[in-house]
């Protein structure tokens, strides 16, 4: 067989390492693989980056721009997520040579159909891989076959080597692997043998199956994942709280403190709900008022906060707005 490029996206610490991995497996967009953006997860990312992990986003074949062509989707699940664990046992014995990477302190991570991978890779693992964790990982075959029956069998025969602890996250409004059908494909996977923990979370959002791309969710994994690094013996500690922030933040003023209501209805009367949900929202976040028109918008994560709410506020409000937040400080200055 000819050789396939693969395509992978790096995010590292300041430093020169070697910094413990993540290896973050992507998911199936709809429609055409070629046309699926590289795979980011800015939230997740931001997270490892300020606790001194190098995070590695390979693209598996026939997505994005990495070369090969996709395994179609049929009705052998467990082959489908073998197919797709090579190419992730590719990108790691090519971790093993880089001299920024940790190999021996690693975790992988991966949604949807890049949690199906995670599980199928975690059969034979490096054993510098200390935490597998499955984000409403599945196959769901649009030809017809019973796929509930084809996820179970072969969750069930990773199972039966699989030996590293996994945290598996499922929602109850996820749209193609509810409850019913997720309870006896993990169970499977503990009879054969496998080492888990289920936590099943209730409804998030319209749909829980995205939840691992949403800021928001942060809230519902990132403390569960933190705990079973820690029992692994990985770092947890935040060590470089800068990629938690957002870029190019204005210098505080002394104006008010960041939680001071009384002080945002003096600046801008009529927005204290609105800013109540913003104190709300972790960082990277930003909250801009548009004075003259009595409105107010506010976003978080992503890469520039600040810029994109000051958009959102001036497209949606059609007036001039001015940053008061960004992060856990007040950047308003009085006119």
């Amino acid at each position: 067989m000819l050789p396939v490029n693969l395509q992978v996206t790096i995010f590292q610490p300041v430093g020169t390492g070697p910094f413990p991995v993540v290896v973050l497996n992507h998911g199936r967009d709809l429609g055409n693989n070629r046309l699926q953006s590289r795979n980011r997860t800015l939230h997740a990312t931001r997270e490892f980056l300020k606790r001194g992990y190098a995070v590695v986003a390979p693209m598996r074949q026939g997505f994005a721009d990495s070369g090969g062509a996709a395994v179609g989707e049929g009705c052998n699940t467990e082959a489908n997520g073998e197919a797709q664990a090579e190419d992730i046992a590719a990108v790691v014995q090519w971790l093993a040579r880089q001299p920024w990477a940790d190999s021996g302190r690693m975790v992988m991570m991966g949604q949807s159909h890049g949690g199906l991978a995670t599980m199928a890779y975690s059969q034979h693992p490096d054993p510098g891989f200390k935490l597998f964790v499955n984000f409403a990982g599945g196959l769901r075959s649009a030809g017809g076959c019973p796929w509930e029956l084809a996820l179970r069998d072969a969750m069930g025969s990773y199972g039966k080597t699989s030996r590293t602890p996994s945290l598996w996250f499922y929602g109850e409004n996820d749209s193609l692997f509810p409850p019913n059908v997720i309870k006896p494909v993990f169970q499977t996977f503990l009879a054969a043998g496998g080492r888990g923990e289920m936590i099943a979370y209730p409804p998030f959002g319209v749909d829980a199956h995205g939840m691992f791309g949403s800021a928001d969710g942060l809230d519902i994994w990132l403390d569960k994942v933190l705990a079973g690094l820690k029992e692994a013996g990985m770092p947890t500690d935040v060590v470089a709280p800068q990629y938690g922030l957002s870029p190019d933040v204005p210098a505080p003023t002394n104006y008010a403190r960041i939680d001071d209501l009384e002080a945002l209805n003096r600046a801008h009367a009529g927005g204290e709900e609105s800013y109540r949900k913003f104190l709300g929202k972790r960082s990277p976040r930003a909250f801009v008022v548009a004075p003259g028109a009595g409105k107010q918008a506010y976003t978080w994560g992503g890469d520039d906060p600040q810029r994109l709410a000051l958009q959102l506020c001036q497209e949606r409000h059609h007036a001039i707005c001015t940053v008061y937040a960004v992060d856990d400080n007040v950047v308003w200055r009085q006119p």
